[in-house]
């Protein structure tokens, strides 16, 4: 497996991740509604790249196939992270934490903290980070429950 840097054309494959992470990982917990208010089938890739290009994400790669990314912003804010389905628990969200925190360590970051869906808050549960709130958010005019999380460097 490989962590590395965000480079321009990654956005593509990194749409195609957050797509199937959304539509078929979290489909346990969220219904078709929610899963299309909060991935639409339509999206606008200048604006998918432009987004990506900001939160400059750590890629995984499984055999020279992208797998999963990640970002963690300067104040410890963990945007986006995903996994495809085809490479869950194989180490790929486990590589891709350990960077997150490696990146924390080196930036002398004291808190790290997300907005993590139903399905993902085990996995950071697993990484001590623990429920700040439980919150609806309203995407696209449709309430989706996720969680704000948190942990103390």
């Amino acid at each position: 497996m490989l962590i590395r840097e965000f480079a321009l054309g990654d956005e593509p494959y990194l749409a195609e991740v957050y797509r199937q992470a959304i539509h078929q990982t979290a489909a346990a917990d969220y219904t078709p509604e929610q899963l299309a208010a909060w991935c639409p089938a339509q999206h606008d890739p200048d604006r998918w790249a432009e987004r990506i290009r900001g939160i400059k994400p750590f890629v995984a790669e499984l055999d020279g196939v992208i797998v999963g990314y990640a970002d963690v912003q300067s104040d410890g804010h963990i945007d986006h992270f995903f996994v495809a389905p085809e490479a869950g628990r194989r180490g790929v969200g486990s590589a891709l934490m350990q960077r997150i925190h490696d990146v924390a360590r080196v930036n002398r970051l004291s808190r790290l903290y997300s907005e993590v869906s139903l399905t993902a808050r085990p996995f950071f549960e697993k990484f001590h980070f623990t429920v700040n709130e439980a919150q609806v958010v309203i995407v696209r005019g449709i309430p989706l429950n996720n969680f704000r999380m948190s942990k103390s460097l």
